[in-house]
């Protein structure tokens, strides 16, 4: 049994689902993931067997995110979905959401250990249709008087991008403090991208919580090591 969600990405292109692999694998190497692209073939369209087979590889216990590009690909996923029985369905989803910046989300949260339905959620966060800032908390009075906050320059030539954007969040995810990076939500992913931070920002980390102190020094220092680029 593995530790985590497992993902499986299904695309009418091979080329596709195995390139949105490749990106995602960058971001959570301990993820199981499947590409199941193309046609029986190896031409355009979709494989009823390669997505049956894709939900096996990729369960380990722990559920399956299914990521698909277009909509008989949905199609062919939840007839694949509906041989299995009951228990194995119930451990099995698909994501409404963009297929890379979907698996992407999905990537990094599966990697930091989150259940079936986080990766799910993280997943719908890459929809564009929720409000951008919806997840965005402002602290209360008690919240700001309680808060630990630092500030950070970024020295890492792709400042918080992809990779090091996965790192962050990964470091971030393990407390149990609230964390904000600039306003947003410091364990989404694609909040955090969205900011479009480059090298020499500055970056302003605030966290409340039992355990605010330590995730501060820590994200701060992530930040200042330049996440090994530099």
């Amino acid at each position: 049994m593995t530790g985590a969600v497992g993902i499986v990405v299904v695309s009418h292109s091979a080329k596709i689902a195995e390139g949105t692999v490749e990106l995602a694998r960058q971001m959570a190497p301990t993820v199981t993931f499947v590409a199941a692209g193309g046609s029986d073939e190896g031409g355009i369209g979709t494989s009823f067997d390669k997505i049956s087979s894709g939900i096996q590889d990729a369960q380990g216990g722990h559920g399956v995110v299914i990521l698909c590009d277009l909509g008989s690909a949905i199609l062919t996923a939840e007839t694949a979905i509906d041989f299995l029985d009951d228990a194995e369905k119930a451990q099995v989803v698909i994501a409404d959401a963009p297929v890379v910046e979907g698996t992407v989300a999905a990537a990094v949260a599966a990697e930091t250990g989150g259940t079936l339905q986080d990766v799910l959620a993280a997943a719908r966060t890459a929809t564009g249709i929720a409000d951008p800032h919806a997840d965005e908390h402002t602290l209360t009075r008690d919240e700001v008087q309680g808060a630990v906050e630092r500030s950070a320059v970024l020295v890492n030539p792709s400042g918080l991008h992809a990779r090091p954007a996965a790192e962050f969040v990964k470091h971030a995810s393990k407390f149990d403090s609230t964390i904000q990076i600039n306003g947003v939500d410091a364990k989404s992913l694609l909040r955090i991208m969205g900011l479009g931070l480059a090298q020499g920002s500055t970056v302003s980390i605030v966290a409340t919580g039992a355990d605010a102190s330590a995730a501060v020094d820590e994200l701060v220092s992530l930040v200042e090591s330049g996440f090994g680029e530099v």
